[in-house]
């Protein structure tokens, strides 16, 4: 014991501790998504390959084996918007300390505007970046720089607005841009019942770290996105602590 205590060294020390983080890093990120489902899956090919090997199918060996050989090429097509949403996060601010985003007063704005949207049946997509930047979304878009007011979001989205198709994006505690258009969702697990709006809410949060707010024209409900994961029915409360908790330093 005394011997192996003696050979180990410092650097041993900070490379575990490095590799547990990484671990760590990467549960964190795919907790709740749809790459724990396949995960699983791949898990389960991985023990029929060892059970083939066991009680000598060989067919099945042969095929699996093959398929396996490829698994590096396999994991990159499988998890390819999880892996992209992980390097985007590499070297952003949340691993140097966070930065002040939106002011409290804000958050009250966008909560009352979509409130005052939902209660009209007007549909709306308000974006809100984090530290993944949107700025080949924005540039699409109509430029605006404006404060924050319910006024001007409800504006905005009115029908008779030349605005009001596509997203709205607020950034730094700024109406940057409105009339933007977002990247829809691919994933073939997503309700059909959704439309283009919450389509395009999620497309977007499966590649990038944004909260995205939906309103339902057809419903006149308020719905939460974030990392590709949509929670439908959302009351005025629940909106203004969330976004708070995940907007605001």
């Amino acid at each position: 014991m005394l011997e192996l205590l003696s050979n180990f060294r410092v650097q041993d020390a900070i490379d575990i501790a490095i590799i547990a983080f990484v671990i760590y890093r990467i549960i964190d990120l795919i907790r709740g998504t749809r790459a724990v489902q396949m995960l699983i899956g791949l898990a389960v090919v991985f023990l029929t390959y060892l059970s083939s090997q066991y009680f000598s199918l060989y067919t099945l060996n042969w095929i699996l084996d093959n398929f396996l050989s490829s698994i590096l090429l396999v994991i990159v097509v499988i998890f390819q918007d999880d892996i992209r949403r992980a390097l985007t996060q590499v070297g952003t601010r949340p691993f140097f300390g966070a930065e002040p985003r939106l002011q409290g007063q804000d958050v009250e704005e966008i909560v009352r505007a979509a409130v005052s949207l939902a209660s009209k049946r007007i549909g709306a997509l308000i974006v809100l970046p984090r530290d993944v930047g949107l700025n080949q979304y924005i540039e699409v878009g109509t430029p605006l720089d404006a404060k924050v007011s319910k006024e001007l979001i409800t504006s905005i989205f009115l029908p008779t607005s030349p605005i009001h198709d596509g997203a709205l994006i607020i950034q730094h505690g700024r109406i940057i841009a409105a009339g933007c258009f977002l990247p829809l969702t691919t994933n073939p697990h997503v309700s059909k019942t959704l439309g283009t709006r919450h389509r395009a809410a999620i497309g977007l949060t499966e590649e990038t770290d944004a909260i995205v707010v939906v309103i339902s024209e057809e419903e006149g409900a308020i719905s939460l996105v974030r990392e590709g994961r949509i929670t439908r029915d959302v009351d005025a409360g629940t909106l203004r602590t969330t976004l708070q908790k995940l907007l605001q330093s």
